[in-house]
């Protein structure tokens, strides 16, 4: 069981009774009605609020003349993420960088929160990922079926109708693991790289959890790199138009 953060204390100390109504609202009920607030809910509020903050501060000072370093960041981004969409296959992809942009800030920024102290990363609890992985899984087969219709269904059926009895469970199968996948691999590599750091950080001096700090920090960016990247290429295989 995770220690109980300072944040998620003040949280479950002043506003227990906000999460416990939230709860009774969809029918559930938390394992201790007097502390209902979790780390990885309390963390998620965290990283939603920062980024609200400095897309707040980034639209505040917006210029097209004299760009500030944040925007120059954002640009960038904008850009990565619009020449990624398009080597995963995806044309015309401008409508889908909203989504790949929010989902790589959010993990991003959820990975990196724990080399913080006093707070943990979000990702590293297997809930977290889990919605990400079935909100991409929904996202995916939506945007198939808007922009092919009915057709988008043929997908599932294979190159040619006589291999469909074959091909159905095949790729029903080969969909739903899909959302187990992406799960696993950011939950996994979050998790492992959060408990090695704080075991080392316990353990030796300062500058030997520097190195691993270190490598966390790559890790995050990589595994958001990589589930944006799954992300792409399944929406990549759902919009294209058969011919």
């Amino acid at each position: 069981m995770h220690e109980e953060l300072w944040l998620t204390r003040l949280f479950n100390d002043h506003l227990a009774g906000v999460a416990n109504s939230v709860l009774e609202t969809v029918g559930q009920h938390a394992h201790n009605p007097a502390r209902p607030w979790e780390n990885w809910i309390v963390m998620e509020i965290l990283v939603l609020a920062f980024i609200v903050v400095v897309l707040a501060v980034l639209r505040s000072g917006f210029s097209v003349d004299k760009p500030g370093r944040l925007q120059h960041l954002f640009e960038v981004l904008y850009e990565f993420l619009r020449d990624t969409t398009a080597e995963a296959g995806i044309h015309h992809g401008k409508k889908f960088i909203p989504y790949f942009g929010t989902l790589f800030i959010f993990i991003l920024i959820s990975n990196l929160l724990g080399i913080i102290p006093g707070f943990e990363s979000p990702t590293m609890f297997a809930y977290v990922p889990a919605g990400l992985a079935i909100m991409t899984f929904g996202y995916y087969n939506y945007m198939g079926l808007r922009e092919n219709g009915l057709k988008y269904l043929a997908h599932f059926l294979g190159p040619i109708l006589v291999m469909a009895p074959l091909m159905l469970p095949i790729e029903l199968v080969s969909h739903l693991a899909r959302p187990m996948s992406l799960t696993i691999r950011l939950y996994a590599n979050m998790f492992a790289g959060e408990q090695v750091t704080m075991a080392f950080m316990r353990l030796v001096p300062l500058g030997i959890p520097m190195i691993f700090m270190a490598l966390h920090v790559f890790v995050s960016l990589l595994q958001a790199y990589i589930f944006t990247l799954m992300s792409m290429i399944y929406v990549s295989g759902a919009v294209e138009h058969e011919h």
